[in-house]
C-alpha cells in the first residue's frame, strides 16, 4: 500500500498536513481560547490586587524581592508576572498544547483517518509538535507583552528597578526581558517532552496533560529536598528560576547555560521516545 501511495501522481509526503492547516485547527480549539484568556487576565488581576491591597513593601529586614518592585514601572510589573507564573501557570499551556495534540485525535477516533489520508506518521507528529511548540512560545510571549503594556499604563514606563539595588537602563530592559522569556521557554521543554510522549501513549488527553503537570510538580518537590545535595542539579526544576541572573547589573550566564543544557537534554530524549513509540504504535482509533 505504501509503495502504491508513494508512486501516486502528485503525491508528496512533505505536503501533507501543512503547518498552517494544523495551526488553524488548534487555534479554533476551545481550550486554546480559554488558555489565552487566562494568560491575558493575569496581569489585570495583579494590577487590581495591588490597587486594592496597596503597593508591595519590603519584607523582613528590608530585604527587597522582585515582587516588592512590581509597581516601580511597567518593566518591573512584566518581570513580576513572569516570576509569579513561571513555576506553575506557564507549565499548564505547555502541557496542554503538547499533551492534548495527539491524544485528542485518538480520543475523537480521527487519528486513523489522518494516517489513512495518507499522512506519514513522522510527518503527522512533526506537524503537531511544531504547532504545539509555536503555541507554547506564543503563550510565553503573550503574558509579558500584555503585562508590559498594562503595567506601563498603570505604573508608567521607566528603567527596570533591580531587587539587588540600582536599575537597568531603559535600552537594556527589553533585551533582558526577552532573554528571560527565552530561558523560561527552554526550561519548559521538559514539560513539553513529557506531555508529547504521554500523548502518544494514551487516548486520554487529560491523562497526558495531567501526567506531565504531575511529573513536573514531582520534580519541583524533589528539588526542595536539600538532602539530595548536588544531585538536584540534574533536575530541570533546579534551574527554572536561573533567569533571575538576567536581572542583575552584570548579566550572569552560567546558571542559565546549565539549566538550558539540562532541559534540552531531557527534552530531546523525550521527543525521541515519542517518535519511536508512535512509529510502532497500533493505531486503532
Amino acid at each position: 500500500m505504501s509503495t502504491l501511495v508513494d508512486s501516486a501522481p502528485g503525491y508528496r509526503a512533505r505536503h501533507t498536513l501543512p503547518l498552517r492547516v494544523e495551526a488553524v485547527r488548534q487555534l479554533k480549539r476551545r481550550r486554546t481560547m480559554l488558555m489565552a484568556g487566562i494568560l491575558a487576565a493575569l496581569p489585570l488581576i495583579l494590577i487590581a490586587a495591588f490597587a486594592i491591597g496597596g503597593s508591595p513593601d519590603g519584607g523582613e529586614n528590608d530585604r527587597i524581592t522582585l515582587m516588592d518592585t512590581a509597581t516601580a514601572s511597567g518593566a518591573n510589573f512584566a518581570a513580576t508576572c513572569l516570576f509569579a507564573s513561571a513555576g506553575f501557570l506557564l507549565v499548564v499551556p505547555v502541557a496542554l498544547f503538547h499533551g492534548d495534540t495527539v491524544a485528542s485525535e485518538a480520543n475523537w477516533s480521527s487519528l486513523r483517518y489522518l494516517l489513512a489520508a495518507p499522512v506519514p506518521r513522522t510527518r503527522l507528529l512533526w506537524s503537531k509538535l511544531a504547532v504545539a511548540l509555536g503555541f507554547s512560545a506564543a503563550a510565553m510571549v503573550m503574558l509579558p507583552v500584555i503585562a508590559l503594556a498594562a503595567g506601563t499604563i498603570a505604573y508608567g514606563w521607566g528603567p527596570l528597578k533591580l531587587p539587588t539595588g540600582g536599575s537597568l537602563a531603559t535600552a537594556e530592559t527589553l533585551p533582558r526581558l526577552a532573554l528571560v522569556v527565552g530561558f523560561i521557554f527552554v526550561s519548559q521543554l521538559v514539560t513539553a517532552g513529557l506531555a508529547f510522549w504521554l500523548s502518544t501513549k494514551t487516548d486520554a488527553p487529560l491523562g497526558a496533560v495531567g501526567g506531565a503537570v504531575g511529573l513536573t510538580i514531582v520534580g519541583n518537590v524533589l528539588d526542595a529536598v536539600t538532602a539530595l545535595g548536588s544531585w538536584r542539579e540534574v533536575l530541570p526544576a533546579h534551574w527554572q528560576f536561573a533567569w533571575i541572573d538576567a536581572l542583575q547589573p552584570q548579566l550572569e550566564w552560567s546558571g542559565m547555560v546549565k539549566g538550558a543544557a539540562v532541559s534540552v537534554s531531557y527534552a530531546l530524549v523525550l521527543f525521541a521516545l515519542a517518535f519511536r513509540n508512535f512509529s510502532r504504535k497500533d493505531i486503532v482509533s
